[in-house]
C-alpha cells in the first residue's frame, strides 16, 4: 500500500503532464533548487563539525540538556522557525535595528541567502547530531593508544572518522533541503529564488496550469529520489574495532586556545538556535490579541489532521517493522523520494475528475502527512521491535504466541515507548506542515500553518506571530503527550 501510494502518484502525473517541455523559468527553478540545497548542506555541515567536536570533548553542566535541545528544530514547525528568523534578521528585526543605530544599511533576508539561512537554522542541529555520533562511536581505547604513541588525534582518528561520516550527512541534508516549500514560499523573494516545489504551487494555484505542474512534479520526484538514494548509499557503515565503552579524558583539548574555541562554537550555536525561538515566542505572546476569528476552526482542523495522520503513520510503520526485510525498508523509505507537495499534486490529478477538491482537502492532507512522517516513525520502531524479538521471541514461540496474540501480549506493551515517541514525532510534524493543504484547501478550510502563511502574505505579522505560537504550543504539546503517554504506560 505504501509503495502504491508513493509510486502510484506517478501514473496521474505521467498522464497529466503536458507535451510542451520545460521553459526557461522551469530550468531556472531547477538550478535554484540544486544551488540552495547544495549551499545549505555545505554550510550546515561546515558549522556542525566544530560544534560536534566541542561537544564530544567537553563535559559541563547542562551538556545533556543542550544535546537534547539540538533536536528541537526538527520538531519545530518550519513556518514558526521562519517567523523567528524574521524577528531576528527581518527588516524590523534585532539585527537590522542594530545596523540602523550604527548608521549602516539594513539587510534583506529574502532571496538565496535567506533560504540558505533558514535551512542552516533547521539542519545545523541534525548535522551536529550525526557528526557527534561519529565521535561518540570512536572507542576510548583508540584515544589512549594515540596518547601512548604521541600521535596527533586529528590526523589519525578524527579526520578519518569525518571522512566516513561527513559525506552521508551532506547527502541527507541535501535531500531534506530539496523539499523546501515553506521556506521558499516565504523567503524566496521572487522569480529568481523559486524552487521546483514553489513553481508547482504557483502553476496550480495562480496559473491553473495543471499539465505544467505535473511535469514539474515528475522532475521533483526524480530529483528527490536520486538524492534519497544517494543519502542511503553514503550512510556510514560500521566503524570496525571494539572497545570497552569507557570514558576518556581528552588531553588534546586542555589548552586555553582549545577551550576558548570550543566555548565559542557551543555558545555561538546555542545562541543561533535559541534566540530566534525565544523571539518567535515573545512576538507570539504579543500577537495573541490580534488573532483572527477563524483561528479556532483552523486549530480544530490542524488537530484533526494531526491525529488522523498519527494513527495512520503508526499503523503503517508498525506493519512494515513487523514485516521486516529489504522490501519493507525500501517501502518505508519511498516517501523521502516523493515530497509532500509532489504526493499532493499526484493525488490532486487522481481525484480531480471524481470529487470536489475541497471535500478531499483534510483527508488527503492527513494521508500525505502520514506518509511524510513514515520514514522517521519506522526508524524509531524497527530497532525497538528487533530488540524485543531478540530478547523474547524464542520464549513467545515456545508458548505458541503468534499473530494478533503475540502483538497484543508481547509486542505492544514493550513497544509503547517507541510507539509514543513515533506518534509524538508524527503529530508534531503534521501540525506544522504546510504542503498538500495549500493545494486543496478552499476558503474557510485553512489549517493553522496555511492561515499563518496567508496572514504573513497580507503583512499581518502580529497576528501571524500569534498563530505561530499556537502552532508551536500544539506541536510540542502533542509530542509531549504521546511520548509521555508511551513511557508512563510502559513504566506501569
Amino acid at each position: 500500500m505504501v509503495a502504491g501510494l508513493c509510486l502510484g502518484t506517478l501514473v496521474p502525473l505521467l498522464r497529466g503532464a503536458g507535451e510542451g517541455g520545460f521553459g526557461a523559468a522551469d530550468w531556472a527553478a531547477l538550478r535554484f533548487t540544486l544551488l540552495q540545497a547544495a549551499l545549505s548542506a555545505l554550510v550546515s555541515v561546515a558549522l556542525a563539525v566544530p560544534v560536534a567536536r566541542a561537544l564530544a570533548r567537553r563535559r559541563f553542566p547542562g551538556r545533556g540538556a543542550l544535546v537534547t535541545l539540538l533536536g528541537a528544530p526538527f520538531l519545530l514547525p518550519v513556518i514558526v522557525a521562519i517567523l523567528g528568523l524574521l524577528a531576528l534578521f527581518g527588516r524590523g528585526g534585532l539585527v537590522n535595528d542594530a545596523l540602523a543605530l550604527l548608521g549602516l544599511p539594513r539587510l534583506s533576508i529574502y532571496g538565496l541567502h535567506g533560504v540558505v539561512l533558514a535551512h542552516v537554522f533547521l539542519n545545523l542541529p541534525l548535522a551536529t547530531r550525526l557528526i557527534l555520533q561519529g565521535w561518540l562511536d570512536v572507542p576510548a581505547e583508540r584515544f589512549r593508544l594515540a596518547a601512548t604513541l604521541n600521535a596527533p588525534v586529528w590526523a589519525v582518528i578524527e579526520r578519518p572518522m569525518l571522512a566516513r561520516i561527513v559525506p552521508g550527512a551532506l547527502a541527507a541534508i541535501f535531500a531534506l533541503c530539496l523539499t523546501s516549500f515553506s521556506v521558499a514560499l516565504i523567503l524566496g523573494g521572487g522569480p529568481a529564488a523559486t524552487t521546483l516545489e514553489l513553481a508547482i504551487y504557483q502553476a496550480i494555484r495562480f496559473e491553473a496550469d495543471v499539465a505544467g505542474a505535473a511535469q514539474l512534479a515528475l522532475l521533483q520526484y526524480l530529483l528527490c529520489g536520486a538524492a534519497a538514494g544517494l543519502a542511503l548509499g553514503l550512510a556510514p557503515g560500521a566503524m570496525g574495532g571494539a572497545g570497552l565503552g569507557r570514558a576518556v579524558e581528552r588531553w588534546d583539548a586542555q589548552g586555553r586556545a582549545a577551550r576558548t574555541g570550543d566555548a565559542l562554537a557551543i555558545g555561538g550555536a546555542a545562541l543561533f538556535l535559541l534566540l530566534p525561538l525565544a523571539l518567535a515566542a515573545l512576538r507570539g505572546v504579543g500577537g495573541l490579541a490580534e488573532l483572527p476569528p477563524e483561528v479556532a476552526g483552523a486549530a480544530g482542523r490542524s488537530l484533526l489532521v494531526a491525529l488522523g495522520a498519527t494513527a495512520l503513520t503508526l499503523i503503517l510503520a508498525l506493519a512494515l517493522a513487523m514485516r521486516g526485510g529489504h522490501l519493507a525498508l525500501v517501502a518505508g523509505t519511498l516517501p523521502l523520494a516523493a515530497s509532500g507537495l509532489v504526493l499532493g499534486t499526484g493525488l490532486l490529478h487522481l481525484l480531480r475528475p471524481h470529487v470536489a477538491l475541497a471535500t478531499a482537502a483534510l483527508p488527503v492532507t492527513a494521508l500525505v502527512d502520514a506518509l511524510v512522517a513514515l520514514p522517521f516513525a519506522l526508524r524509531a520502531l524497527a530497532p525497538a521491535l528487533a530488540e524485543i524479538e531478540a530478547r523474547h521471541g524464542r520464549l513467545a514461540d515456545s508458548l505458541g504466541l503468534t499473530g494478533l496474540r503475540r502483538l497484543r501480549i508481547v509486542l505492544l506493551p514493550l513497544l509503547r515507548p517507541a510507539l509514543g515517541f513515533a506518534g509524538g514525532l508524527a503529530a508534531a510534524l503534521s501540525v506544522g506542515n504546510l504542503g498538500a493543504i495549500a493545494l486543496f484547501a478552499a476558503e474557510g478550510q485553512a489549517t493553522l500553518p496555511l492561515l499563518m502563511a496567508r496572514l504573513m502574505g497580507a503583512y499581518r505579522m502580529e497576528a501571524a506571530a500569534g498563530v505561530g505560537l499556537m502552532i508551536l504550543v500544539l506541536a510540542l504539546g502533542l509530542f509531549w503527550a504521546f511520548d509521555r503517554g508511551g513511557r508512563t504506560r510502559a513504566a506501569a
